[in-house]
């Protein structure tokens, strides 16, 4: 009787078309979700760096010791993401996000309460550092775990372009809540917003341990394939390099437009976390639209272009102070865009350079080595400004973005030069 069931084509179409709806509505329910908590726990990223002009006062900082209050939030994530992110192969990525916020959230709130000064503020920039590492990264691998083909390549980079607009709302509440409030406020708004991050992965990520088999915890923390491997080192190279170019500009772009725009005459008030904010909102789509024209032109292509043009957009940001404010503005919003536009493709890059029973390890080596310059980044743009006269000197700015331009050119070249030794392979 079996041989004679009749199947109805129209039926079978209908119900494969509600099924993939389905699907659809489901990957969209995810990824909407995951990047409104990555927003989220955003929130105490950058709130030190939108009230830089007033700390430097406040704790009689010079630029290197602002530089490595920055910097040392990007150190500790560098070191605890090659861990965090990698033990995503291993049990449930759900534990480790939760983690991460609930450090997160201590890391604001501490930094409310206790912070008063160079080494207390070192310490909660460590634990935020950490917190970032088990909600970044591991909210990535959330997504590429339920996701697959074009939809799982959008979700990268909407998800990186969340980290966007997550930066974008920490500068500009930062900012503004200084003019109106006592500083910590700005910290325990951070903290709420932890707070709700964690309840929303706590109810849209289902508990659903990795399927590794025999693959025990020491062998997700096996690097050598990975390291074995060119194509993704070489993209993570350029991630290094464009890392230490991102944090640099935005640990340093409020004090950088705070110098510039008080010497400039007949201009009009704006303050300086406005300009980041909507620079950072514009750089959310160019992330978008870069990962769209690698997957038109060439990934590798696209990537050196916008790297190289934004080496030389370096040299004229620290060669503008003095320019009339509206056209400074302009500049600084366009090589923000650049800065960002290769990101969601040099992430895509490694990603797909990966074998996926190794891909939690690379994302945490893509991680963990590309925060080499996270870190670095705030620190060496404050070691030259003050070797060529601090913050208040348009020579040290010159140089000091020049340095970074030089930098970010490394990535690329390195990125051309282990794709062409695997090709002669």
């Amino acid at each position: 009787k079996l041989c004679h069931i009749h199947l109805n084509p129209e039926y079978v179409v209908k119900n494969m078309t509600t099924k993939t709806l389905l699907q659809e509505k489901s990957s969209i329910r995810i990824i909407f979700w995951i990047c409104i908590a990555e927003i989220l726990t955003m929130q105490g990223v950058f709130t030190f760096s939108s009230m830089l002009p007033f700390f430097l006062t406040e704790w009689k900082l010079d630029s290197v010791d602002a530089g490595w209050i920055s910097g040392i939030y990007y150190g500790s994530y560098m070191i605890s993401v090659m861990i965090l992110v990698s033990l995503t192969d291993w049990i449930d990525v759900k534990k480790i996000y939760i983690t991460g916020v609930l450090i997160t959230l201590v890391s604001c709130v501490g930094f409310a309460l206790f912070v008063e000064g160079f080494w207390s503020a070192m310490m909660f920039r460590i634990l935020g550092g950490i917190g970032l590492a088990g909600t970044y990264m591991p909210g990535l691998k959330a997504l590429t775990d339920r996701l697959s083909g074009t939809s799982r390549i959008r979700a990268t980079s909407f998800y990186t372009a969340s980290f966007g607009a997550g930066t974008a709302l920490s500068f500009l509440i930062g900012g503004s809540i200084l003019e109106w409030f006592p500083w910590e406020t700005a910290f325990w708004f951070a903290g709420l917003c932890s707070l709700l991050a964690l309840l929303i992965v706590a109810i849209v990520l289902e508990n659903r341990p990795n399927n590794v088999g025999e693959r025990s915890g020491l062998r997700s923390l096996d690097f050598r394939p990975v390291l074995r491997n060119k194509n993704a080192m070489g993209w993570i190279a350029c991630y290094s390099t464009h890392n230490y170019e991102l944090f640099a500009f935005r640990s340093w772009i409020v004090v950088y437009l705070t110098f510039a725009l008080s010497g400039v005459s007949g201009g009009f008030n704006i303050q300086p976390s406005v300009i980041v904010f909507f620079g950072v909102l514009l750089s959310m789509t160019s992330s978008i639209i870069g990962n769209e024209l690698s997957m038109r032109y060439g990934r590798t292509r696209t990537v050196v272009a916008i790297m190289c043009v934004s080496a030389v957009l370096a040299v004229v940001i620290g060669n503008s102070i003095g320019n009339s404010t509206p056209l400074l503005i302009i500049l600084v919003l366009v090589y923000g865009c650049f800065i960002t536009a290769d990101s969601a493709s040099i992430t895509t890059g490694a990603i797909e350079s990966s074998a996926e029973d190794n891909l939690g390890v690379t994302m945490a080596v893509h991680s963990s080595i590309g925060f080499i310059g996270s870190f670095l980044g705030p620190i060496g743009f404050g070691m030259v400004l003050n070797s060529f006269g601090g913050h208040n000197s348009s020579e040290a700015w010159l140089w000091a973005f020049s340095s970074t331009g030089f930098v970010l050119i490394i990535g690329p070249l390195i990125l051309l030069f282990l794709q062409n030794l695997s090709n002669k392979k």
